[in-house]
């Protein structure tokens, strides 16, 4: 009898869902929107409704549903599948595993959605089912997964690989988690349009210039886009944050050892004009015989990433 995986990525705006195969086939995927607020907790009820319509529509019985999958932003206990806090969402010590369970009557697992970015990228995407990996996701703030023996880290409470809170400038810029300087505050897109606006009136010739003057606002894909065009203030930026993030990279693989170092999120869509300076930073910060071992490739699976990882961490579980 055919078996499948159901993955659940929950964001902020959408919640993405996907019926997958044991062997890595997406037989479906699709979206919903993710209610907020004192709704918020509905978002179960929408999830389990979403799949049953889609099972009937497949055809596929519950015998034949390994479990469900699912990521969750915010801080995670992945034993019980409370979500300590989700700010986002509103949810604090919410239920969501045991919620999803009771609805469904299938197995559930949940995890931090960085961490099952993690597991679809390497089952599916640039990892290659690396034993030992490292995913950092660059986008309006900064995710981060760690793999290691083959098996996601989560740590005691859910905290492990919040690879965006670690402190690079004890004095700098303050962070929604509550703290200054975290690497999210330098190395997100928020954070390279933030310091490229605070430097911006130095460089009177500096193209962003205009596009400020013509937009009200530097993005982060602006400044890469300068960078390509060796625009000066565009090429200080990226080698700053790309000098603060091989840095924070070498030290997570340090103690990680990692060999492949993925990296995902909307700032990866600059490529080379990131990957080329950030490996050259990581290189001058890390031990050489870690760096022998590793390589830097960007996340190739996209918004797929959540779903594809849910849907693994069922794999993991019942095969």
């Amino acid at each position: 009898m055919k078996k499948y995986l159901f993955g659940v990525d929950i964001g902020g705006t959408t919640i993405k869902l996907g019926i997958i195969s044991t062997e890595g086939h997406i037989i479906d995927k699709w979206e919903i929107t993710t209610k907020k607020g004192d709704q918020s907790d509905q978002i179960p009820n929408d999830i389990w409704e979403a799949l049953s319509l889609k099972m009937n529509d497949h055809q596929i019985d519950k015998n034949q549903v390994l479990g469900i999958g699912a990521g969750a932003p915010g801080f995670v206990m992945t034993e019980t599948g409370v979500i300590a806090q989700a700010v986002n969402l509103g949810w604090i010590d919410f239920p969501l595993g045991e919620l999803l369970k009771n609805l469904s009557g299938l197995p559930v697992y949940i995890d931090n959605d960085a961490n099952i970015a993690a597991l679809g990228e390497n089952w599916l995407g640039s990892g290659d089912l690396a034993e030992n990996l490292v995913a950092i996701t660059l986008g309006t703030g900064v995710g981060g997964g760690i793999i290691a023996n083959g098996q996601i880290v989560s740590g005691t409470n859910g905290m492990a690989g919040e690879i965006g809170h670690m402190t690079m400038q004890y004095n700098g810029a303050p962070c929604n988690c509550g703290r200054n300087g975290c690497l999210e505050t330098i190395a997100s897109a928020t954070g390279i349009a933030r310091i490229t606006n605070e430097r911006i009136d130095k460089y009177p010739n500096s193209i962003l210039r205009d596009i400020r003057s013509l937009k009200g606002k530097v993005t982060a894909k602006d400044v890469f886009d300068a960078y390509k065009e060796s625009d000066e203030l565009a090429t200080e930026v990226v080698n700053h944050i790309t000098d603060v993030l091989g840095l924070a990279i070498s030290n997570i693989a340090t103690i990680v050892n990692p060999s492949k170092i993925v990296v995902g999120g909307g700032v990866s869509k600059a490529k080379d004009a990131l990957l080329v300076p950030l490996e050259a930073a990581y290189k001058r910060y890390a031990l050489p015989r870690i760096v022998e071992g590793s390589s830097f490739t960007i996340a190739s699976l996209g918004n797929d990433a959540g779903i594809i990882g849910g849907a693994y961490l069922v794999k993991q579980h019942q095969l």
